[in-house]
């Protein structure tokens, strides 16, 4: 009787490897289609439902030069799925009682200019509505110019108009996101990367996730990658510092890592659930189509607005995606070492949802 057992137990567990190598199978079509068309120079893209890893696949090259391939472990830039981590340490804070929403920022940053009308509050900083301008040039977003503190980034911008008054429109900038790191810096008395390593990374087990230095070669880290325009194959970039927004668009990270992100999301590992379901809402005034709430772009037509969060990167060297459907406990996850390959990265994006969605069906 132990045999037959035995015998039914290892065929199960042969079916299920089976299963997991066809859905790897699945996810790699999608990546060397891209690879094959030299749009992207490598990618790697992976979805888990419940925390278990349903499929997981890598493809191209982290280095086309030396024919390094791109492997599941590769390192590279996430772009500004930085966001909705900067916005989840900002809410612990608040939790804490550190941070209020709604207080004018030179209550935690007193040198920051105070601006004729309303001031600008955390929660414009959270919720793109502060006014403060993005890039002024692609010279600004390309620069190559270290900014030592945070504090000292804020003079790249703040005495700069802003675009309108707070609170009164959406305009979509990663400024704010610099802000919000230094306002965490001084609340919790440390540096921000200090933070967020306790914080965010520690706490979801994130240990190939971390802050890009400028001229520093992190450890099996992609080379950058980007494409003419969005248009023609993928070509070797020159390197940007990214010391002008950290918290807005300066980790690097892997897929293992990031895909321990989202489920830390869903187990409610970084803030309660009554604040992830209020960094969940609508805070973007007009904006409905993908609204933003504090961190996350907001999926799903009303009255399901916000059923599936999310954020894109995209930067020097990067183009990126993570959905998170909350009610499927899916996560699904694409970063590529190629930027301005969003016509590529989407689609894929798109179809990972989809697979995830279904998986968790099944």
């Amino acid at each position: 009787m132990m045999k037959k057992y035995v015998i039914v137990a290892t065929a199960f567990l042969v079916s299920l490897i089976a299963i997991a190598q066809d859905k790897n199978k699945e996810v790699g079509v999608l990546l060397e289609k891209v690879i094959l068309d030299k749009t992207v120079a490598g990618v790697v893209a992976g979805y888990t439902v419940d925390g278990k890893t349903i499929a997981q696949s890598s493809a191209g090259y982290a280095n086309i030069s030396t024919k390094e391939k791109f492997e599941l472990e590769t390192k590279l830039r996430m772009g500004s799925i930085a966001k909705p981590m900067t916005a989840l340490a900002t809410m612990q804070l608040v939790e804490e009682g550190l941070i209020d929403l709604d207080l004018a920022i030179q209550t935690y940053i007193p040198d920051y200019p105070v601006h004729p009308k309303t001031q600008i509050t955390v929660r414009h900083l959270l919720s793109h509505t502060s006014g403060i301008a993005g890039y002024k040039d692609g010279r600004e977003s390309n620069t190559t110019v270290e900014y030592p503190t945070l504090h000292d980034a804020l003079s790249l911008f703040k005495d700069r108009d802003l675009l309108f008054e707070p609170g009164t429109q959406y305009s979509y900038t990663t400024y704010g996101y610099t802000v919000l790191g230094a306002i965490i810096e001084k609340v919790s008395g440390g540096t921000f990367e200090e933070y967020m390593q306790k914080n965010i990374w520690d706490k979801a087990g994130m240990t190939h996730t971390g802050v890009e230095k400028y001229g520093v070669k992190v450890n099996n880290e992609s080379e950058l990658y980007t494409r003419n325009n969005g248009k023609g194959k993928a070509k070797i970039a020159k390197e940007n510092n990214l010391s002008n927004r950290i918290p807005g668009g300066g980790f690097y990270t892997t897929l293992g890592d990031m895909l321990k992100f989202g489920n830390a999301v869903l187990n409610h590992l970084f803030v309660k659930e009554s604040t992830l379901n209020l960094m969940r809402e609508h805070h973007s005034l007009e904006k409905e189509n993908n609204a933003y709430g504090f961190g996350w772009f907001l999926y799903g037509s009303k009255p399901n607005e916000g059923s599936i969060i999310g954020h894109p990167g995209g930067q020097t060297g990067n183009t990126s995606f993570l959905f998170i459907v909350p009610s499927k406990k899916a996560v699904s996850v694409i970063l590529a070492n190629t930027s301005r390959a969003q016509s590529s990265i989407d689609p894929i994006a798109n179809a990972l949802l989809n697979q995830s969605i279904a998986s968790a069906n099944e």
